[in-house]
C-alpha cells in the first residue's frame, strides 16, 4: 500500500479533530486576530500536538499488542466516538453558535498568554480524547503504517495551528463569521463519519 494513503488518511484525521471550535482554537484564533504572542502560542499548541500523537501512536498499540482481545473494544468505542463526533459537528453546521473573538480582551502579557494556552491545551479532556485515543486507535489500524499515519496528523496540526495563529488577522472578516465555522463543521462532519465507517469495515 502506498506511503501516501495512511499520510493523508492522518492528515484528514488530524485536521478534522483540530479544527473544531473549541476552548484552544478560540483562544488561538483571539490572539492571532489581535497579532498578540501569537508565536509562543503556536509552537505550544503545536508542540503538545505532536508529544500527544506520538503518544497515541505508540500507547495504544502497545496496550492492544499486549492485550489482544481490546482491539475489538477499542476499535468499536473509537468507531462510536467517531460517528459520535460526526453527528455533533453536523449539528453544529446546521445550528453553528455565535462566536467573534475579537470582542473578547485580549491577554497582554505573554506570561498569562503562554499559561492560558497550557491551560487550555492540557487541562482540556477533550485533547487525550482526541490525540491520544482517537487518533491512536486509528493509527493502529494501520499497523505497520501507523507512524506515517501519525505523521500526517502532525502535520495536520502544524498546517492548522500556522495558518489560524497566523493567518487569523489577515482572514479576521471570515474567522469571525458563525458561517465560516458552519463549513468547517460541515466538512468535519463527513470526515469523521467516513472514518468511523472505514474503523468498522478495516477491522471487520
Amino acid at each position: 500500500m502506498p506511503v501516501v494513503t495512511p499520510v493523508v488518511a492522518g492528515l484528514g484525521a488530524g485536521l478534522s479533530l483540530i479544527v473544531a471550535i473549541g476552548a484552544q482554537n478560540a483562544f488561538v484564533l483571539r490572539q492571532g486576530i489581535l497579532r498578540r504572542h501569537v508565536l509562543p502560542i503556536v509552537a505550544i499548541c503545536i508542540a503538545s500536538d505532536l508529544v500527544l500523537i506520538a503518544l497515541g501512536v505508540t500507547g495504544v498499540t502497545a496496550v492492544l499488542e499486549r492485550i489482544p482481545a481490546a482491539a475489538t473494544v477499542v476499535r468499536w468505542l473509537g468507531a462510536a466516538f467517531l460517528l459520535g463526533y460526526g453527528l455533533l459537528a453536523a449539528r453544529r453546521a446546521l445550528r453553528p453558535a455565535s462566536l467573534d473573538p475579537a470582542n473578547a480582551a485580549p491577554v497582554e502579557s505573554w506570561r498569562v498568554a503562554v499559561l492560558t494556552c497550557l491551560a487550555v491545551t492540557w487541562l482540556n479532556p477533550h485533547t487525550y480524547l482526541d490525540t491520544v485515543l482517537l487518533l491512536g486507535t486509528v493509527g493502529n489500524s494501520w499497523q505497520d503504517q501507523r507512524w506515517w499515519f501519525g505523521a500526517g496528523a502532525m502535520a495536520g496540526s502544524v498546517l492548522w495551528f500556522v495558518a489560524l495563529g497566523f493567518g487569523a488577522g489577515l482572514l479576521r472578516g471570515f474567522f469571525t463569521r458563525p458561517a465560516s465555522w458552519r463549513v468547517l463543521d460541515s466538512l468535519v462532519a463527513a470526515t469523521m463519519l467516513t472514518l468511523g465507517v472505514l474503523l468498522i469495515v478495516r477491522g471487520g
